[in-house]
């Protein structure tokens, strides 16, 4: 049986208006929806994309293109003595209640040569919030790109992003810890290369390195295993898939405690080193560890897949991860879907369709032809992008 006949009750999370301003190729732009399947079509470079990154930007973290907040003000808005906000601002109904969402970046102090000082800001019902884990509390997304086509086929980095984009959506307060980890590696790493004798120094950012590196890999694991159960059946015609986390730090944590495990890289970070102040970077922790992914019927590792086979196990994934989101915390996220029927075949494409239609969920898909989303031509909203 396929996991979307078991539908949960939920509060359905819909965006009624959109609000883009000096945001990339988009100086000011509204869009005012009612219906759950939105469709975006238009030529390569008309700013599709770019309008679902905007999306992606009302929910913890870093966007779907994790570009620097200084590359996304639209370059009208640039000059050399003063330079505007971008920001996004966005009017959600959750379940039966309203409110409005906004997020930006602010440039104080602007220099073309020291953009330090740059910061996101964030909105909720018109009063500014400290952390981005406070938007996770009311809403999340899940998205798919052209660039995860090869997820399962490149480095491991993209597949940790991947289970965090899942985690964070599952538990806010994640993107802290993820924050604070990402934040004491970069400080080793400058410290190492710059040959930083200091041990009292290295010692409290390895602590640090240690404590975030636990808690992180904690809530990854803890993701996966609540998962599992949701995306080893399969979604419709999409393959189920097993799943893992691999890693040492995930190996110690399957035998001793958190505490022990801390000090077990504390340990390992400090005899590492002279090893890694020649290589420029730290060699150990949980940013080495990979997200496993098997197709459920061959036992195939994704990465052997066909590329046809990797991109159903992805999409399997996602779906499997909003019907997780939806039956723990009691409501859906809203799913953005860049140029999705590519590579599929046009069963795929109708299951795809109907799976999200199924799901109750709001989403935002891509596509260059118009043709491709004619099935939809009554049950969704149309957008002509870069019409006007």
């Amino acid at each position: 049986m396929n996991q979307v006949n078991k539908k949960p009750v939920f509060n359905k999370t819909v965006i009624s208006s959109l609000t883009l301003s000096n945001f990339r190729s988009y100086k000011f732009k509204r869009f005012e929806i009612d219906s759950n399947l939105v469709v975006l079509t238009g030529l390569n470079g008309a700013g599709k994309t770019n309008l679902l990154e905007a999306l992606s930007f009302l929910v913890p973290g870093k966007g779907l293109r994790r570009a620097p907040l200084s590359e996304i003000l639209h370059k009208s808005s640039q000059c050399k003595d003063k330079i505007s906000n971008w920001a996004v601002a966005a009017k959600l109904k959750i379940g039966k209640n309203m409110m409005d969402v906004g997020t930006g970046c602010q440039f104080p102090d602007y220099d073309n040569n020291n953009q330090k000082n740059i910061k996101r800001v964030i909105k909720i019902n018109g009063n500014m919030v400290k952390s981005q884990s406070e938007l996770g509390e009311y809403v999340s997304a899940q998205w798919l790109t052209p660039q995860m086509d090869r997820l399962f086929a490149e480095g491991a980095s993209g597949r940790r992003r991947f289970i965090d984009q899942i985690t964070y959506a599952l538990d806010p307060s994640h993107i802290g810890p993820v924050s604070a980890y990402e934040h004491s590696i970069r400080s080793r790493n400058k410290l190492l290369r710059n040959n930083c004798n200091n041990s009292e120094w290295l010692d409290s950012i390895e602590a640090s390195i240690s404590r975030h590196g636990v808690a992180v890999t904690v809530q990854r694991l803890q993701t996966v295993e609540r998962l599992r159960k949701f995306c080893s059946i399969g979604n419709g015609i999409f393959p189920g898939s097993l799943i893992e986390l691999n890693g040492q730090v995930e190996r110690w944590l399957e035998k001793e405690p958190a505490l022990a495990v801390e000090e077990k890289i504390r340990i390992e970070l400090k005899a590492s080193r002279e090893s890694d102040s020649i290589i420029g970077h730290t060699s150990f922790g949980p940013h080495k560890s990979d997200l496993m992914v098997y197709h459920t019927k061959n036992k195939m590792e994704a990465k052997l897949c066909s590329t046809g086979e990797q991109k159903s196990l992805l999409i399997s994934l996602v779906i499997a991860a909003v019907i997780l989101q939806t039956q723990e915390r009691g409501y859906a996220p809203f799913l953005l879907l860049d140029e999705i029927t590519a590579h599929l075949d046009q069963d795929r494409r109708t299951s795809l369709f109907d799976l999200i239609v199924d799901l109750g969920v709001q989403a935002w898909i891509t596509g260059t032809d118009p043709e491709t989303f004619s099935s939809l031509k009554n049950s969704a909203q149309h957008f002509t992008i870069g019409a006007d």
